[in-house]
């Protein structure tokens, strides 16, 4: 089995970071490589199993210690084209007053028995963004507070709206690595409102959405 089937019910794993390649520098430490080992398993055991993550062309930072053990920090850049697959989708988010273009980038993570699970990174520094939109896809945990919560915005609306736009249609469980994606509780609220052409959550749309997601 691989991941081309997207009508499987599948398990979306959404993490800020995922250290599944040590060329791929977008992750930290301990949260990055948890996600990578959980990634990597459910590859090797052939589960339905998708992933969504942040792409950060300037990762995290590279760490250097002089001979006093004072750290300084520089970026860490890497070629993004040698390293994933680009996807031709693109979705557009609502930020504030305005809305944001975003692309994914896939990696394949393939499992012992040869089954891949498809990890997409999300990128907004695409022509027609705003330069502090296309700068939310330079440095992981990077900026002010706001440039922060803007990053969780992209990574949980926006992942859940790319994932559809991929034909992951039939996601019977959204997986939220920490609280960076919670906000796709708020995407998966707006794709029931639309469906029912409603503006109004009701408790049954919080039962619904809480039956979906696991923390």
């Amino acid at each position: 089995m691989t991941q081309t089937d997207h009508q499987q019910p599948t398990v979306a794993y959404f993490c800020m970071e995922v250290g599944i390649d040590p060329k791929i520098p977008t992750y930290s430490g301990g949260l990055g490589i948890l996600a990578g080992d959980t990634i990597r398993t459910a590859a090797d055991m052939s589960l339905p199993f998708v992933a969504v993550t942040l792409l950060t062309r300037k990762g995290y930072f590279r760490q250097r210690l002089n001979a006093k053990g004072r750290q300084s920090e520089s970026p860490e850049s890497w070629s993004v084209r040698d390293r994933l697959i680009a996807c031709r989708q693109q979705v557009s988010l609502p930020l504030m007053n305005r809305r944001i273009k975003i692309r994914a980038w896939r990696y394949e993570a393939r499992g012992l028995s040869d089954t891949i699970v498809p990890v997409y990174y999300l990128d907004t520094d695409l022509q027609g963004n705003r330069p502090e939109d296309r700068a939310l896809s330079h440095a992981l945990y990077g900026g002010d507070p706001g440039t922060r919560l803007l990053q969780e915005w992209v990574l949980g609306a926006g992942g859940v709206k790319m994932l559809r736009a991929l034909g992951y249609q039939h996601i019977a469980c959204f997986h939220m690595n920490e609280g960076h994606a919670a906000f796709l509780t708020f995407e998966l609220f707006a794709e029931r409102l639309r469906a029912a052409r409603r503006h109004r959550i009701t408790k049954a749309d919080i039962q619904a959405v809480k039956d979906l997601c696991v923390f």
